[in-house]
């Protein structure tokens, strides 16, 4: 088997365990290229279906294009769509810094969804290779009732054994792409030949890496607009994946402080 047939097989492995294991799930779509791979795994998990939710917590600050791209494949996927609103950043803490503060409606937005909709378990589409923090994380991730993350009291999970009964009262966060990097992404997308926005091509020299908010996300430099070029780009970048991401320019405490608040 290939890497990408390896990296398949335990996620769909996951997304298997975790809808047997745990009632009451949902799957987060934020939009970006590593969620939508995440939609993808889940439908051939479940043989093309997806069978329970797929939420987007919408900061109404995205690009036009990747509304454009919801729209359409969540009809074309036949997902069972829900769309929350995060609420308005005069509502968030004083003290973080612009973009920080700006990602703090995504934490705040998502632990009202989750309350509202009585969710036990949320399947999010983060990566270690993505962050520093991030590379602390669990495939089962265990949180407190408000989405709380003590990153120094996570299971072990030697050997792809995962934990997945907890205290009742726990919320979980799993990842099934926690092992995938950003090549990875990318050569399965072009195999499986995922849809993808059109912000990931290059126009006019730049293109988009990582997507998020358009009031804190920018473009890099980049030449690559077919998929094998941004393959072949990303055989030599130096350049960090989240370098236009404002938030990450901001203090690692900033960041920190938003993933111990249940930021993703």
């Amino acid at each position: 088997m290939s890497r990408l047939d390896d990296l398949e097989a335990q996620s769909i492995y996951i997304f298997r365990e975790a809808f047997n294991k745990i009632e009451n799930i949902a799957l987060l779509w934020s939009l970006g290229k590593d969620s939508n791979v995440m939609v993808w795994l889940a439908k051939k998990a479940f043989y093309g279906h997806v069978p329970f939710p797929v939420m987007h917590v919408d900061t109404e600050k995205k690009f036009k294009e990747m509304y454009e791209f919801r729209d359409r494949y969540a009809d074309e996927w036949n997902l069972n769509f829900i769309r929350e609103v995060c609420p308005p950043i005069e509502e968030m803490d004083e003290t973080l810094p612009p973009a920080a503060r700006s990602a703090a409606r995504k934490t705040v937005g998502l632990r009202n969804a989750t309350k509202k909709h009585g969710f036990n378990a949320l399947f999010a589409g983060i990566r270690r290779d993505e962050e520093a923090i991030r590379a602390k994380e669990r495939v089962f991730s265990p949180r407190g009732k408000d989405g709380r993350w003590d990153f120094k009291h996570q299971p072990p999970e030697f050997w792809d054994q995962y934990k997945t009964e907890f205290p009742e009262g726990t919320h979980i966060r799993i990842h099934p792409l926690l092992q995938w990097t950003e090549l990875d992404i990318w050569n399965y997308t072009q195999r499986e030949n995922i849809p993808i926005i059109s912000l990931y091509r290059s126009k006019n020299g730049f293109r988009y890496r990582s997507l998020g908010d358009e009031d804190i996300t920018n473009p890099v430099k980049s030449d690559a607009y077919t998929i094998e070029e941004i393959i072949e780009e990303l055989n030599t970048t130096k350049v960090s994946e989240r370098s236009g991401r404002a938030l990450d320019h901001e203090t690692e405490d900033a960041f920190e402080r938003l993933r111990t608040e249940g930021y993703l």
